[in-house]
């Protein structure tokens, strides 16, 4: 297994185009004008003007419902919290690392951001529990990340092979850990996302369901570029690009399915409006889409189309196939400047 080293920040006797993505060789200067694969400067803006803080949504009504939840949706709440900050956290760090072996320095650039949007969202985290919990409970709420059995279980497989990247950086493994960097974008934030919008739906916590909206958005941005990135870097590396890479492939899906379908059962028991059946068939249709995604085939036949049809509300308007969101510009998503008048909102 060759390993690869991180690349050098400039290296003028090489070309400005990188020859290679990973493994490759380029000068390190990014001209946006002049790349191997042109779209993903398009890709590069739309990440950009996704652009948001979390002190943009308003909480006032979140402080005021939060000790109104029952005990068992107050706890399921710091819960889910806690999962998405264990997997934000370490996607940060890893988007940051990815990028110090990556060649060509566009994909640098985006990767980059995409780690600065990870912290973003890990930062949203800690602003929503700070406005309706103590600093004490708070605390207490991150610990269950790496305390809590299930959600251990659930992430274990993943945290090996980013780690086991870390240890060893060949293009094998960084491929393997962009599959499962999309899998912790499309498909393991996906019961934690369904929890907050069934309690907007019940107009409860609304503040934020915005700001997991907000969040959600920029994972689908994450998956597609990531998924571009294995397609690419496959076709550049066709010794890797066999039946074992994709059986592989497939395997990993198959075990997160299982993994995320469990969790869901422990975290979502007894939820006042979700079906646990439809949840799993939702779990199975995201693994559908990430599959298609990557450029491979569905697994799970029966669920090809989403089957909760109440979250087709919170997701149609930019992950549905009727329309293209980043197209469509939805309103519900543009903020506030001189420039767009508040009256038009």
């Amino acid at each position: 297994m060759l390993l690869q080293e991180k690349v050098k920040t400039l290296e003028p006797m090489y070309s400005n185009k990188a020859t290679a993505l990973f493994g490759g060789k380029s000068s390190g200067i990014l001209n946006w004008n002049d790349l191997p694969y042109p779209h993903w400067y398009k890709m590069y803006k739309r990440l950009l003007g996704n652009y948001w803080q979390s002190d943009e949504i308003n909480m006032s009504s979140d402080i005021k419902q939060f000790p109104e939840l029952s005990k068992w949706e107050q706890e399921t709440f710091l819960k889910i919290i806690s999962l998405l900050a264990t997997l934000d956290s370490s996607q940060t760090r890893t988007m940051l690392l990815l990028s110090l072996y990556a060649a060509d320095p566009s994909v640098q650039s985006i990767l980059a951001v995409i780690a600065q949007q990870e912290a973003v969202h890990n930062e949203s985290y800690s602003y929503i529990l700070s406005s309706v919990v103590s600093l004490e409970k708070q605390n207490n709420a991150f610990e269950i990340g790496r305390t809590n059995p299930v959600l251990l279980k659930r992430n274990r497989a993943l945290m090996e092979q980013y780690n086991r990247f870390v240890k060893e950086p060949s293009v094998e493994n960084i491929l393997k850990t962009l599959v499962y960097s999309t899998l912790l974008e499309g498909l393991f934030f996906y019961s934690g996302f369904a929890f907050f919008y069934n309690l907007a739906r019940q107009n409860k916590m609304v503040g934020t369901s915005t700001m997991i909206s907000y969040i959600n958005r920029d994972e689908l941005e994450h998956g597609r570029f990531v998924s571009e990135l294995i397609r690419a870097a496959l076709a550049e590396n066709p010794e890797l690009n066999t039946e074992g890479f994709a059986n592989w492939v497939y395997a990993q899906f198959k075990r997160s399915v299982e993994l995320e379908t469990e969790w869901s059962q422990y975290v979502l028991s007894d939820v006042e409006g979700i079906d646990l059946e439809e949840m799993a068939g939702f779990i199975q249709y995201r693994a559908n889409k990430m599959l298609r995604m990557i450029g491979l085939s569905e697994i799970y036949p029966e669920n090809v189309r989403n089957p909760m049809k109440w979250i087709r509300a919170y997701l149609d308007n930019f992950d549905g196939t009727k329309t293209d969101f980043f197209e469509q510009k939805s309103r519900q998503y543009t903020k506030v400047s001189d420039l767009n008048g508040f009256d038009e909102l």
